[in-house]
């Protein structure tokens, strides 16, 4: 259901299956630097290895970094909720913004 409603967007079935299989080594190696971080960030940060760590110091500035680690971190916000069952029900053709209050403390839609 949530590969769908990306697909809505931007996220097409070739992308998505590069991404959930690792690395797609027709990406240039930004973008395969920046998903290796994501996907470590996303299930077992403690394994982001130190030559990945290395590319990304060599390939981005620290305020791409963090950029990169902030925006991972907010597309999965959603995980405890779903986790909990607590999320919010999407409907086809529907997306739910994220948002956040003053605190940066997600706000469920409609409270």
């Amino acid at each position: 259901m949530r590969l769908a409603v990306a697909g809505q967007r931007v996220l097409d079935d070739d992308t998505a299956r590069s991404a959930l299989a690792g690395v797609d080594e027709s990406w240039d190696d930004r973008t395969r630097v920046a998903v290796k971080i994501a996907i470590a960030l996303m299930t077992r940060p403690g394994d982001l290895d130190d030559v990945t760590v290395a590319a990304a110091r060599e390939l981005f500035s620290v305020d791409e970094l963090v950029e990169l680690t902030l925006d991972v971190m907010k597309w999965n916000a959603q995980k405890p909720p779903v986790a909990l069952g607590v999320d919010v029900e999407v409907r086809p053709g529907e997306l739910v913004d994220l948002v956040f209050d003053a605190d940066g403390n997600w706000v469920r839609p409609g409270s």
